[in-house]
């Protein structure tokens, strides 16, 4: 990749930024939850409309595909956004807020698509120097929805590219800075639903009663105990009880209790460790009170893996545009989850974090993503946009020698 190039990608992503901030907004504006997303979806064709791109839909959400054929027929390389927001009550004040109670974007997702839209036009512009197809996936359903796997099983990604891409918002890196690593950057993600039943009683006469409340308390603490003495430190587990719900009144034994929460991990062997110590603890523990407890864990995303050649291939094209400062290589992984993650479970490649800690903010201690107060510098879309663009000419020109 010459030097010219380099200039081309970056000019586009300025060139484009006042676009993209628009399509980002109006997104916002509108935020959309789970699979089916019809006004996201509208918005990111209208961005596309008149450009060179084969469009492929599916009958399971409302994703779909643009194809980009380059005038060589080599590489393959697909680029991805998501469009789906979260269920939140936005509390930004921005004069583009939600206009949906309930709904808001708070995890990047609209900027993602916005990005996405404009690296296709960046791309589209400059056809003549890809050796190779582009592909542009436009997502939804990625929070907790699985949206990425169902566009795998309607064939939209088929057949597979040969490498994929894609970047994640953060306030809470540096704006315009890209961080990532090779192997694990985001755990696998599950759900646990504890169903305790007791007998139901008076308050006053608890010995009458079993009572279910001291048993979930007691099972709380315990998973608690048995993730710090049962997993090994350096193949960690997270493990939160998030919800706890029983009872009507103050003088009524309910008859149930019900926890519910999450587990992330980073391999398959904690995480087998860790279910079965919860369907363990959960059945003993209330069976010592003279209880029963049903347990449900529903598997969510896997862990998504990095290859290290994409992750070098990306850190290489983020230096040569920005400098050297432009990428950081995070020591560790983090422990959200990601839907990607099933696409790089079937085709090697990377996601980069884009940092877009608002100005005047400390991106350190600033409102980071999933919170109803999240802000971004939007002025870091059109570095995403050029390391978008620079990472797809790259990869199709020399593959992860680029």
């Amino acid at each position: 990749m010459t030097e010219d190039n380099l200039s081309v990608w970056t000019q586009a992503g300025t060139t484009l930024l006042d676009e993209m901030i628009a399509l980002r907004r109006a997104i916002h504006a509108e935020p959309e939850l789970g699979l089916d997303t019809p006004l996201t979806t509208a918005k990111a064709k209208r961005a596309l409309a008149g450009l060179p791109l084969e469009i492929l839909e599916g009958p399971s959400t409302s994703g779909f595909v643009a194809v980009l054929r380059g005038p060589a027929n080599g590489r393959k390389v697909l680029l991805r956004g998501d469009m789906d927001a979260l269920p939140l009550v936005e509390e930004t004040g921005l004069p583009f807020a939600s206009g949906i109670h309930g709904a808001m974007h708070a995890c990047g997702h609209d900027a993602h698509t916005a990005m996405l839209a404009g690296a296709a036009k960046a791309l589209c512009a400059n056809r003549q120097r890809l050796a190779g197809t582009v592909m542009f996936m436009f997502q939804p359903g990625e929070e907790g929805f699985h949206g990425a796997r169902f566009m795998l099983e309607d064939g939209l990604l088929a057949p597979l590219p040969d490498a994929a891409f894609a970047l994640h918002v953060s306030p809470n890196f540096p704006s315009g800075i890209f961080a990532g690593r090779g192997g694990p950057l985001l755990a696998a993600a599950d759900v646990f639903d504890i169903t305790i039943t007791g007998r139901g009683g008076h308050a006053s006469q608890p010995h009458d009663a079993i009572d279910p409340i001291p048993v979930a308390c007691e099972i709380v603490l315990a998973l608690q105990s048995m993730v710090t003495r049962s997993v090994p430190a350096f193949d960690p587990v997270v493990l939160t009880v998030a919800r706890i719900l029983s009872g009507t009144t103050d003088n009524i034994i309910p008859e149930r209790a019900e926890l519910e929460g999450t587990i992330r991990s980073f391999s398959e062997t904690s995480r087998a460790l860790v279910h079965e110590g919860v369907r363990r603890i959960a059945t003993y523990v209330a069976a010592a009170h003279a209880a029963k407890a049903a347990i449900e864990i529903t598997p969510g995303f896997p862990v998504t893996i990095c290859d290290d050649r994409a992750v070098a291939l990306a850190k290489s094209v983020a230096e040569r545009q920005f400098g050297d400062g432009a990428w950081i290589s995070m020591r560790t992984p983090v422990m959200p989850a990601e839907d990607f993650s099933y696409v790089l479970q079937k085709v090697p490649g990377a996601m980069a974090f884009l940092g877009a800690a608002p100005e005047g903010g400390d991106f350190k201690t600033c409102c980071g993503l999933h919170s109803n107060r999240m802000v971004l510098d939007e002025n870091a879309m059109a570095r995403g946009v050029a390391m978008h663009c620079a990472f797809a000419e790259a990869f199709l020109n020399d593959g992860f020698a680029g």
